[in-house]
């Protein structure tokens, strides 16, 4: 009986349960980051720490949405996972969760966020996370991905809704802020997802994907790395000083030197990557952006507070 019961038990959430499938299915690391983002946005907007409660359904509902269009993003890319080192083993491809369930359990936790975010937050941040989520799938996925050197450029405008809604969680309105809220992660999007592509190029090369390193080559992408992060750079300072002028109370000096050396090392990285022979550097710079992002947004927060 104990046996019979412990044998259930791992079948749903043990290391190769159904539980577990779901959640590799979710991808729970890059949703982190973007809640991340998230809760900068709402602690920018509150100028302090936003409401407890109101946080919850952010993050929350924010999840749901994001687990749901990585959900439904394998589904549509299965068949190129399967041909793909990095992502022959995810769920759908190993045959541990079939397609059609993958692409019901995406729609499905996208419906509950729309509804969690509009009765929990605002209209505003459900209708923002929806059209994330349907950018994601149709544009990005269906057309960008297979089609433009471009998918990533354009595409990385979905992953930078999140510390929008943060900001219309807490204001309840898109104010110029925002703009800038979102331009941070549009602008990082490109370094950060071409320094990988640089790793697997061969990969998007074996099915036809037209990265930017397969179609304008190692070189030409490293050049676009480096121009990025100088974006990075101005962009972020920018923020500051439209806040000086427009906003004095939003952002401070903690947030300003911060940016600046965490963008400074950004470059210098970049540089490294690009006076390197072929593809070195690129790991190093790749494992920085993720820091670089995630900081960024908590000095946003530690400004907030102090």
């Amino acid at each position: 009986m104990v046996g019979k019961l412990m044998g259930r038990f791992n079948l749903i959430v043990g290391s190769d349960g159904i539980l577990s499938q779901y959640i590799a299915l979710s991808k729970p690391k890059i949703i982190l980051l973007l809640l991340l983002t998230a809760l900068g946005g709402m602690f920018l907007g509150e100028n302090g720490f936003p409401n407890v409660l109101l946080v919850f359904n952010v993050l929350l509902g924010g999840t749901l949405a994001s687990a749901g269009a990585n959900a439904i993003n394998q589904y549509l890319d299965r068949d190129i996972d399967a041909q793909m080192k990095r992502t022959r083993k995810r769920p759908i491809i190993s045959g541990r969760i079939k397609p059609s369930h993958a692409w019901i359990f995406g729609v499905f936790l996208n419906l509950v966020a729309f509804v969690w975010l509009m009765f929990g937050v605002n209209i505003i941040a459900a209708l923002l996370t929806l059209s994330a989520t349907l950018f994601y799938v149709f544009v990005y996925t269906i057309f960008l991905k297979r089609s433009s050197t471009q998918n990533i450029v354009i595409g990385g405008a979905a992953g930078s809704i999140p510390p929008v809604v943060g900001w219309v969680a807490v204001t309840g309105e898109l104010t110029w802020p925002a703009l800038f809220l979102f331009a941070i992660v549009f602008f990082w999007t490109p370094p950060h997802f071409w320094a990988l592509a640089l790793l697997i190029k061969d990969d998007y090369e074996r099915v036809n994907v037209p990265m930017l390193p397969v179609v304008e080559g190692v070189d030409s992408t490293k050049r676009s790395i480096f121009l990025y992060t100088l974006v990075m750079l101005f962009l972020t300072t920018a923020f500051w000083i439209f806040s000086y002028f427009l906003m004095p109370e939003l952002l401070g000096w903690i947030y300003l030197i911060g940016s600046l050396l965490l963008s400074l090392g950004f470059i210098f990285f970049a540089w490294q990557l690009l006076n390197k022979v072929d593809i070195d550097g690129a790991k190093t710079l790749y494992l920085y952006s993720l820091l670089y992002l995630a900081l960024v947004y908590v000095l946003l927060m530690i400004d907030s507070i102090v």
